[in-house]
């Protein structure tokens, strides 16, 4: 039976632990830049401890909230026409920077592709649940998940925004997968997206662009490559100690958005390869953390909504670090909490409030909650699944 226990203190602490050090790094990554857009050479740091103590609020009113309240039809639907409603909204403010991803009110601003993020991990938490023993039922329980997946993902490549419309897909295969659906509908469903992201990146110039420099961004080390060679040297700069806090060069208006997407690069430079060792361990234990969350949850809504919401925001993270070494073709999606940016720090904060809200719940020891997580196993051969009981994930060998 589950029982009230204290939040995840780790948990809780790596979360606080990479909010101020994003506050830090910021300080560090903008000065110079906010010295020469404000005069100001605290400009941005400013906003950022603000966003910061705003989103640190915000998680612990979510932790006080009842999760299971958000198993109310109206809040899910109702987040999720909210978040419809929004994303319509950007086309109707002028582009920055190219891009129609933000709803622009006086002193701040709204993204609301990062409130999707959070509105679809609770849709497709609810749903699941609500399909407990139709997890391989394609019309009923698959394609309702992956059209609302479709329809947020759709909208936000339209402004455009591919970077964050990944992100939505790997939190619902994740979730759609661990509830118990059918390789072959992931495959029905992976076929089709495949193409369609393979005709983003050949036929819109701009991202075919980033491809070619992506394959050799030193042919046009001031074009097209600038930003990631800029970054690469950044990383290769700090060594295994990095020059110092504040001692780094790129910074200096070399590397583009030094304080937002590619503040791991700044990391890199001034902290070296522990500073980043670090960042990158206290993601991994983020994540362990959030699975064991997810395990020992007392129930199918808590354990999905849980697991989706550590694997949306560990996901995110390796794909900004991997931009960041050019692993991966530039893409702009911030590092969490400790990219510059309200917008996406907020909404963060408030999925781990979620999240720590979940973890003050158990249903017993991690092993019990391992065995709930494996017992639906086929008696008919590998790769079977048998009907999931109620409070129960469906799980699979082979």
């Amino acid at each position: 039976m589950a029982k009230k226990l204290q939040p995840d203190k780790w948990l809780f602490a790596a979360t606080v632990g990479l909010a101020l050090f994003g506050v830090v790094m910021v300080y560090s990554a903008s000065a110079v830049m906010a010295l020469r857009d404000s005069g100001n050479q605290f400009h941005y740091v400013i906003k950022q401890g603000m966003w910061t103590a705003i989103g640190l609020l915000v998680m612990i009113v979510a932790m006080q909230f009842d999760y299971a309240r958000l198993k109310d039809w109206r809040i899910v639907y109702g987040l999720l026409l909210l978040t419809l409603l929004m994303l319509f909204a950007v086309f109707a403010f002028p582009p920055i920077n190219g891009a129609r991803r933000w709803i622009r009110m006086p002193g701040f601003s709204i993204q609301p592709s990062e409130l999707a993020k959070l509105s679809l991990t609770i849709f497709l938490a609810y749903f699941l649940e609500r399909r407990s023993g139709e997890e391989r039922s394609f019309w009923r329980t698959f394609v309702p998940c992956a059209a609302m997946t479709g329809l947020l993902a759709v909208l936000i490549i339209a402004e455009p925004d591919l970077g964050t419309a990944l992100m939505l897909v790997v939190i619902f295969g994740v979730l759609v997968y661990t509830a118990g659906a059918r390789l072959l509908h992931l495959g029905m469903a992976a076929l089709p997206a495949f193409v369609g992201v393979a005709a983003l990146l050949i036929f819109v110039p701009f991202r075919m662009r980033r491809m070619v420099m992506f394959l050799d961004p030193w042919a046009d080390p001031q074009g097209s490559g600038f930003q990631v060679v800029q970054s690469l040297i950044a990383i290769g700069s700090g060594g295994a100690n990095g020059l110092g806090f504040a001692q780094g060069k790129q910074k200096m208006l070399f590397l583009p958005f030094a304080h937002s997407d590619f503040i791991f690069a700044v990391i890199g430079e001034e902290l070296g390869l522990l500073g980043t060792l670090g960042v990158v361990l206290i993601f991994a234990l983020f994540l362990w953390r959030g699975i064991r969350t997810s395990l020992l949850a007392p129930d199918r809504f808590a354990r999905l909504l849980s697991l989706g919401l550590v694997a949306g925001i560990v996901a995110q993270a390796l794909f900004n670090i991997s931009v960041v070494l050019s692993l991966v073709p530039t893409k702009g999606i911030p590092l969490p909490f400790i990219s510059y940016g309200g917008s996406s720090l907020v909404p963060t904060l408030a999925a781990v409030g979620i999240l720590l809200n979940i973890s003050q719940h158990a249903s017993g020891s991690l092993s019990l909650g391992l065995l709930k997580s494996f017992t639906a196993r086929s008696r008919k051969g590998p790769g079977k699944l048998r009907v999931a009981q109620p409070g129960r994930m469906a799980s699979r060998v082979g």
